[in-house]
């Protein structure tokens, strides 16, 4: 019975830390999206902001990594 219950607590955290994957999602949309209406609106600048728009890309899914590597040691490391 003891184990069951802790193998339930580590299940629903890391069901609770997957949350970030989205958070990430949300967070590559926001800058892609703003990057496009920046883009749109003064094209002659687009050009010197794409490596600006590929770091902040790699910042907001360095977030899904980091809670899907939590994820996985909640679920595996007992």
């Amino acid at each position: 019975m003891e184990g069951d219950l802790q193998t339930m607590g580590a299940l629903i955290g890391a069901g609770l830390a997957c949350t970030g994957m989205g958070g990430a999602a949300v967070g590559v949309g926001h800058v892609a999206g703003n990057y496009l209406a920046g883009a749109l609106r003064n094209p002659s600048a687009a050009q010197s902001q794409t490596a600006m728009l590929f770091i902040g890309i790699a910042f907001a899914e360095a977030l899904g990594i980091f809670s899907f590597l939590v994820a996985l040691l909640l679920m595996f490391a007992l």
